[in-house]
């Protein structure tokens, strides 16, 4: 961002001025937003700079919630040897100049870190000035960025007990995740009315994270035809990449109530619409499912560090809060375990009151409680 544009956000007087950094996903997004907006509530004339990558999701989906953001120049590492690996170190270098341009302009009071590339150099600057920092890990295991940088930093709040064999027992506080409280507040009857699907049928909800889940995607195109004929309703949400091909594979049975969605921007009406719900096992997903109360399959991803989606999934299972089915199995075990609990109601209701224990609706306030603490503002 231009100077001059910097100067123009930061010349307005407000008691507070925050930095929220990180992105990449829905999963790390979402609960900055989460954050952000708990800040807004408390304090309608807060100043709050969002810093993400530039080409990352965040840089559309945080001005859509009404905030500014700033790019940065940076991306992670491949793991096989690429031409972007070998511009790894200049990127590295920039963004940690322009992280230091945006920490003297902006004049932050504290920064808070939620995971992802971009939020390494912004946090790495303001412990080098002084300034407070806090980090909200989400997962059950944590990110390399958030646990490079736990001890330049004052306060983390984690989702999870034992998370003391990554971080500083000092700082760690148990929040739970910060998820948008609007998120279970929709209303079925507008939910229906607004997807355009009936209320004498069975609605499914497959979300496979904001980016899309390729097995979620290719077990729900070949279950298309059971679902027309179990009289299930669909709301597939798809991802970008795989959009196109879901369209075509949904569009014949549109009369049955079956969409494809490239991205759900009204979650609080789809979980309402849903009897039952097919997601993977992020961090923010599973801290949705608990406070929504919906009962769930979670089909953890294969593709994430130390296996965490499925210590995440598994900490709903051993409270019969969830049915677990892996990424191996999804192809043929999937669906005959979705249409069996949507024709089960008694397990539904079963599922739904144990997944409802298990939600913390109090974690972003109580991690704002924690941002204002170290800031000396309580």
């Amino acid at each position: 961002m231009p100077k001059s544009n910097l100067q123009f956000i930061s010349s307005h007087a407000a008691p507070y001025r925050i930095i929220i950094s990180g992105g990449g996903t829905g999963g790390h997004i979402f609960p900055a937003v989460a954050i952000a907006n708990e800040l807004r509530r408390r304090q309608p004339e807060a100043e709050i700079l969002f810093v993400g990558a530039n080409g990352r999701m965040e840089m559309t989906r945080v001005p859509e919630a009404g905030y500014d953001i700033v790019g940065l120049d940076i991306s992670g590492l491949q793991r096989r040897l690429t031409p972007q690996n070998l511009l790894f170190p200049l990127r590295v270098i920039r963004s940690v100049k322009k992280a230091r341009k945006i920490i003297e302009e902006f004049r932050p009071e504290a920064v808070v870190g939620v995971g992802g590339y971009a939020s390494a150099p912004i946090l790495l600057a303001a412990a080098s000035r002084g300034i407070p920092a806090l980090i909200q890990e989400q997962n059950s295991y944590a990110g390399l960025v958030n646990k490079l940088l736990s001890r330049r930093v004052s306060r983390i709040c984690v989702a999870y007990d034992g998370m003391e064999k990554f971080f500083p027992k000092d700082k760690l506080v148990l929040t739970g995740n910060p998820v948008r409280t609007e998120i279970a507040s929709g209303d079925r009857t507008e939910a229906l009315k607004f997807f355009g699907l009936s209320p004498d049928k069975k609605t499914l909800l497959v979300i496979g994270g904001s980016l899309g889940a390729r097995t979620l995607n290719e077990a729900t195109a070949a279950a298309l035809p059971r679902l027309k004929a179990a009289g299930v309703q669909l709301l597939w949400q798809t991802g970008k990449l795989y959009y196109p091909k879901a369209l075509e594979q949904a569009a014949p049975f549109a009369a049955d109530g079956i969409q494809a969605l490239e991205f759900v921007q009204c979650m609080d009406l789809a979980y309402a619409a849903a009897d039952v719900v097919v997601s993977r096992a992020g961090a923010l997903s599973v801290s949705e499912l608990c406070l929504t109360g919906k009962p769930s399959l979670l089909v953890p991803s294969p593709n994430v560090a130390e296996d965490h989606q499925t210590k995440n999934a598994s900490a709903l299972v051993r409270h019969q809060a969830a049915i677990l089915v892996t990424d191996a199995e999804a192809p043929v075990r999937l669906y005959d375990e979705a249409l069996s609990l949507l024709a089960d109601e008694s397990r539904q209701r079963q599922l739904s009151a144990n997944v409802r224990q298990l939600a913390r609706p109090d974690a972003t306030a109580a991690i704002v409680d924690e941002l204002l603490t170290i800031m000396d503002r309580r």
